[in-house]
């Protein structure tokens, strides 16, 4: 018992953590505590990143294989806490300003971050369950955390409402599961799984895969994603679109091959269809966007396509591929929206891409870094955001998903038209009002960190190649 604890003991500290602080700031002033802990929990996230990423060695599992603990849980762990790190510190001054603010955020944002790494960790469909349902209820309320604003109330509804059909759907797949596997472990069920699979567990596996599909926002199951992103106070959209998403792959990824991964030709098909409609449906709508962080919605949901692509590739490296993909689409977000957070005009938000006309005229050094990020997002060469796409594409060709690869390539070149639009408008747009000069150095550090990431990455991809190529292994046996 008290080894299994030990292979928790990340989890159960920050969970330890969460529960302290929340009792701890009942009892002081609430307002005057929510800055102090939000600083402590971002050394708490950094702090529980190094360790797991500096004291971990081989796999163990606790409980009976219910919890795993290999490379590739440590892989995806850190990068969610690193980003829930970054995002929580950008977000600090404009909550601020905004009366945003209160204890309850970084609270709420360490219960989900519990509930992402119990995810990633599963060896076991209830374990599953627990982290998904612990991370999605802390993310509804942080959804509709602006109490005061319609969108805002609408966004955590529709999110929630959606999300409770998508669990739903996961339970369901989980029952199905279980009632023809005859084990809720995955180590069992990829042996019932294994000569003749049964009709039942292909139909658990379906629902399972569409619940997951809702997570990371991949279409047909991707229609709460705009709304949520545009009506969330903006931090909240920055950090929905980074730590969930590694976290719901990684979970994914895990299911299909732990439990799963006897059949892949079977759910290969799924994974595919998945992959080609969000490319497609990421791409064509957000042409019509004119609101940054709607634009940012779809954006999000065509780079779930490429990451899904490598995932249905069913190979080792197709899962070190999506990885790869995953750790700088997280990095290229961070900094995107440490410029979104910074556009504001006489204090108050702007969302507009058509405010951006001639801002290279005025802030020529960020409008450069904003470039750079927008030509990785696109996957311009030879920025690191190209060389994500390429590892994606070889996986899928290696797979025998030549046509998938095509496809990929061609969503892309489309893609690229409103990435370039808003080039565009730095550069040679109608000059107009001009919005607030930046204040925030932390908003600033992190948007020419991520830029010269994309630019000085291209050498070794900073080592993230060889780690996910070790999680991967860990992964894919």
């Amino acid at each position: 018992m008290s080894s299994d604890l030990s292979i928790l003991l990340p989890e159960i500290m920050l969970a330890f953590y969460a529960m302290v602080a929340l009792i701890v700031v009942v009892y002081t002033g609430k307002d005057a505590a929510a800055r102090a802990l939000t600083l402590l929990t971002v050394v708490v996230f950094a702090g529980l990143a190094f360790w797991i990423a500096y004291t971990g060695g081989g796999t163990q599992t606790a409980f009976s294989g219910s919890f795993v603990d290999d490379s590739f849980a440590r892989f995806s762990k850190v990068g969610v806490l690193i980003a829930a790190a970054a995002i929580l510190l950008m977000s600090m001054d404009y909550m601020s300003r905004r009366g945003l603010l209160r204890f309850e955020y970084p609270v709420l944002m360490a219960l989900s971050v519990v509930g992402m790494m119990v995810m990633v960790s599963a060896g076991d469909l209830m374990v599953l369950y627990m982290g998904l349902e612990l991370q999605s209820l802390a993310l509804y309320v942080i959804a509709s955390l602006r109490r005061d604003s319609v969108r805002s109330t609408e966004a955590g509804l529709k999110y929630f409402v959606l999300g409770a059909l998508s669990s739903g759907l996961m339970l369901y797949g989980a029952s199905l599961t279980y009632g023809f596997a005859g084990t809720t472990l995955f180590s069992g069920v990829i042996e019932a799984a294994a000569g003749d699979i049964s009709l039942g567990l292909l139909f658990g596996l379906a629902f399972l895969m569409a619940g997951f599909a809702f997570k990371v926002s991949a279409a047909p199951f991707h229609m709460w994603t705009p709304d949520v992103y545009e009506g969330s106070p903006t931090p909240v959209t920055a950090f929905f679109a980074t730590a969930p998403k590694l976290a719901a792959m990684a979970l994914f990824a895990r299911v299909v091959h732990d439990a799963f991964g006897s059949i892949v030709s079977d759910w290969q098909q799924i994974v595919a269809f998945l992959s080609v409609l969000s490319l497609f449906i990421g791409a064509i709508a957000a042409i019509g966007q004119r609101n940054i962080k709607r634009l940012m919605a779809y954006s999000s949901i065509g780079h779930m396509g490429f990451a899904l692509m490598g995932l249905a590739s069913g190979t080792e490296f197709g899962v070190q591929a999506m990885l790869i993909y995953m750790a700088i689409y997280l990095t290229m977000n961070v900094g995107t929206f440490a410029f979104i957070l910074s556009m504001e005009r006489e204090g108050r938000p702007v969302t507009d891409i058509e405010a951006l006309n001639m801002y290279s005229k005025r802030e020529p050094l960020r409008a450069l870094a904003m470039l750079v990020l927008l030509f990785s997002l696109a996957g311009v060469p030879p920025l690191v955001g190209f060389f994500g796409k390429l590892y994606v594409l070889q996986a899928a060709v290696q797979g025998g998903l030549s046509w998938l690869a095509i496809l990929g390539v061609i969503a892309s070149v489309i893609s690229a038209f409103y990435y370039l639009r808003i080039v565009y408008y730095m550069y040679f747009g109608t000059e107009r009002e001009a919005l607030d000069p930046p204040t925030s150095p932390v908003l600033w550090s992190f948007l020419m960190l991520s830029a010269l990431a994309m630019v000085f990455g291209v050498v070794n991809l900073f080592g993230v190649d060889s780690l996910a190529a070790e999680a991967a292994a860990a992964l894919v046996h």
